[in-house]
């Protein structure tokens, strides 16, 4: 894998912990994670419409990631309901490029080396520790950050699988960020039979931004994954796991306990050795 394409996935990497930051200290998660995708869709749609058209045997990868992505916005903000961002996001995010490793291996063939079988069994050790510390979050929050994870596995590799069938990657990122930029704010209509309001304020700048950054942030790992393992690009948009407990702490003045420190410190080493293998 390039520096080039190492230092974009890391800049994705800080980008995805600071939008998680804002909905999990948003008053209405649901509603902020319909406005970013929303966002997030009228700014690739003339991305979409412009470029070259993607291979139309990727239209099936583009739905079922979309609908899949929905799953993980809901069990994302049930996670976030009753536990820290510190504690919800390394279980989601780390046990993300462990399913992701093993589907690219059943499904594209992308066996790990050595190196990759010692990041699974890091993270593995990582997520123990966030679980079973002094602070850790609830059995509900964790079943669902896991569940959350298990989402995040399945659409990264759809979208991977999606990608390499388009053959026009920037052109078939820009129209996943439309469609998942569609049905999610659909699924906050459907649960709460109205639109959600256009942002206002601070707080809806923030969430704009939000938008536009996450956008960019999955587009470039969904380019990423036309040009190196699923696995690899899983791991170290992961590394912002490092990131999300740093705002955790700073920002939004969470307890910060021993087991957390380790266990993210854990996960994100395991996610390198994950990038390498």
């Amino acid at each position: 894998m390039s520096v080039f394409v190492i230092t974009l996935l890391g800049a994705s990497a800080i980008v995805h912990a600071g939008w998680n930051a804002i909905v999990k200290n948003s008053d209405d998660r649901l509603w902020s994670i319909a406005v970013i995708t929303l966002v997030g869709a009228v700014a690739a749609l003339p991305f979409a419409i412009l470029l070259p058209q993607p291979n139309l045997m990727s239209v099936p990868f583009l739905a079922l990631s979309s609908l899949l992505q929905i799953g993980y916005c809901l069990f994302l903000i049930r996670a976030y309901q009753d536990a820290d961002l510190a504690s919800v996001y390394p279980i989601a995010r780390g046990s993300a490029p462990l399913l992701v490793t093993f589907g690219a291996a059943v499904f594209a063939r992308e066996i790990p080396n050595a190196y990759g079988l010692a990041g699974i069994a890091v993270v593995s050790l990582g997520l123990m520790a966030l679980v079973i510390g002094a602070s850790r979050p609830d059995l509900k929050s964790t079943l669902a950050a896991l569940i959350s994870g298990v989402f995040i596995a399945s659409y990264m590799v759809v979208d991977g699988l999606g990608v390499r069938v388009s053959e026009r990657a920037i052109s078939y990122a820009a129209w996943q960020a439309v469609t998942a930029g569609c049905l999610i704010p659909l699924s906050f209509v459907i649960i709460r039979r109205r639109a959600p309001a256009l942002p206002q304020g601070k707080d809806g700048f923030m969430v704009v931004v939000a938008g536009i950054l996450s956008t960019l942030g999955y587009c470039i790992a969904v380019w990423a994954m036309s040009l190196t393992s699923m696995g690899g690009v899983s791991a170290i948009r992961e590394t912002s796991i490092l990131f999300a407990a740093l705002i955790g702490i700073l920002v939004l003045h969470e307890r910060m306990t021993a087991s957390k420190v380790i266990g993210a410190i854990a996960v994100t080493f395991g996610v390198i050795c994950l990038s390498i293998s």
